[in-house]
């Protein structure tokens, strides 16, 4: 379902990404259409910075991103960046 991929974590990133690249790419023209595309690439640049998901609603399901991984069952994926693994708590001890 593409808007469950939309609010995965790697959909996220992309959302991310396309609008940072869109605010760039618009500023460094010295055009009105330029700002106005840097203006437009702030939508999805925010949106997957504040984990929204606007296309939600177009498919009957909620705004956040948050509800829809619940919904659809993206379990584990609500931070931006993976959680590092658990460190052991019986390490080996190496003695020489």
């Amino acid at each position: 379902m593409m808007v469950g991929f939309l609010a995965s974590r790697t959909g996220r990133w992309m959302r991310m990404l396309a609008g940072a690249s869109l605010v760039v790419g618009g500023l460094s023209t010295d055009s009105v259409k330029g700002k106005m595309l840097a203006v437009v690439g702030l939508v999805p640049l925010l949106a997957g910075a504040f984990d929204l998901c606007l296309f939600g609603p177009f498919f009957g399901l909620p705004v956040k991103g948050e509800a829809i991984r619940r919904k659809v069952g993206l379990i584990g994926e609500d931070s931006l960046l993976p959680h590092p693994p658990m460190p052991m708590t019986e390490r080996p001890t190496l003695l020489h």
